[in-house]
């Protein structure tokens, strides 16, 4: 199967500092893909020159299909209606409109509105159906849920789902992790202009170590455990416990989350 994009040996500088290193990795069609990284570590450039956003030094990038970009900010006038701004794209595009995704998304509901009087998710949601008018195959979605409450959030994950199972490509940089890991087939992570893994969010935890967190709640305090054996973790601790007559009153074990993940693989010095 042909690839969604190909990335091939990236590199790109702003003056003597090297942004991007020669990265490699490649997007696989129908995935929800994320690229990850620190504050600095090259994930917009990345993505941006993907995007044809941005110029770069050498490489190669390989885009197969068309594609439609949701920033995370727009700068649609003020006075401007939903609709005014959709026939607007999908003139420039040459598209017909699909009112279909028009009323999934809900832009029938504020279609009278003017674009200062949106809420941060109705904003968000026609910046996605902006993103979707030229019926794109590949589709960037820049930090798509920043400011939504719990029920926007949810209500636009629901539509990125959607999409990935109509057979699109999605893209998506974003800093919650929780959102990355509810949606993402696989992740990129950059550190120091270098990809420093890319795989799914099990085989992330393989790499980072069989790590286990027990946490504790007893009568005097909740405490967190990182351990690699669970078993002789718990039998020494409730031995501990009962010597001292300390009441359990809970115990949770997990494998991590994908933060805690994320934080330990990019702070990594490159070998």
């Amino acid at each position: 199967m042909i690839d969604a994009i190909n990335v091939n040996k990236l590199k790109k500088n702003y003056g003597t500092y090297e942004v991007l290193k020669g990265i490699e990795f490649k997007v696989k069609k129908g995935e929800i893909f994320a690229l990850l990284g620190i504050n600095g570590a090259g994930k917009t450039t990345t993505l941006e020159i993907i995007e044809g956003l941005r110029k770069y030094d050498s490489g190669t990038i390989t885009v197969n299909g068309k594609i439609g970009i949701q920033l995370q900010s727009s700068s649609l006038p003020a006075h401007i209606k939903p609709m005014e701004a959709i026939k607007l794209f999908a003139k420039w595009n040459k598209e017909k409109i699909d009112y279909e995704m028009l009323k999934k998304l809900g832009i029938k509901e504020i279609e009278k509105k003017q674009y200062f009087e949106l809420s941060t998710g109705q904003k968000r949601r026609l910046n996605l159906a902006l993103a979707l008018v030229g019926n794109p195959d590949i589709i960037f979605l820049d930090e798509p849920t920043a400011g939504l409450d719990v029920e926007g959030k949810l209500s636009l994950h629901e539509q990125i789902k959607c999409l990935k199972s109509e057979g699109k490509t999605i893209v998506l940089a974003s800093h919650d992790m929780a959102e990355v890991e509810a949606l993402c087939d696989r992740i990129a992570i950059l550190n120091n202009g270098n990809i420093i893994f890319c795989g799914t969010v099990s085989e992330l935890t393989e790499k980072v170590g069989r790590k286990y967190y027990i946490h504790i709640k007893t009568e005097l305090e909740n405490q967190t455990i990182e351990t690699n054996n669970i078993e002789d973790t718990l039998i020494t601790l409730l031995g501990e416990f009962k010597h001292k007559e300390v009441k359990v009153l809970d115990i949770k074990v997990d494998r991590g989350s994908l933060e805690e993940h994320f934080v330990e693989m990019a702070r990594r010095e490159i070998k």
